[in-house]
């Protein structure tokens, strides 16, 4: 199964992950970890090493985090340098991202990655009512 660690700055990934779980049920091998506004990159490093600890054996795991090329990400994107085969990383966070990372989570990294990518993007919508899409059924 298919670790996961969402991270952000602050606490947004911890928020979000109750959230997730709220729809989705309690998740298995997920934390989230945060970095605080008096830490450091170096100190995010040694909380993911912890999270990573925490959930061996990993053979897969996957880093979601809040903001391409904020603190979290680059701390991620070295551990994921390290081990690119086993690791890897997509920024963005939302919440249909993360329950479907939680749904999707027996599935090989590689295949995760897109579908994710895929999904995030469909999430972010509007609601038009001058058009009409069928939206306002939801009314």
């Amino acid at each position: 199964m298919l670790a996961i660690i969402v991270t952000s700055h602050g606490e947004f990934a911890r928020g979000i992950l109750q959230s997730a779980e709220m729809i989705f049920g309690k998740a298995q091998r997920v934390l989230a970890v945060t970095l605080a506004a008096n830490e450091s990159v170096e100190d995010l490093a040694n909380h993911y090493q912890a999270a990573i600890e925490s959930m061996e054996p990993i053979t897969e795991l996957l880093f979601l985090v809040d903001l391409w090329g904020g603190s979290p990400f680059n701390a991620a994107s070295r551990l994921v340098a390290q081990n690119p085969d086993n690791y890897g990383l997509v920024a963005g966070l939302n919440l249909p991202m993360l329950i479907e990372a939680l749904s999707i989570q027996n599935q090989p990294l590689a295949d995760v990655i897109p579908h994710l990518e895929r999904t995030a993007r469909g999430g972010v919508r509007h609601l038009d009512l001058r058009a009409d899409t069928g939206d306002d059924d939801l009314l």
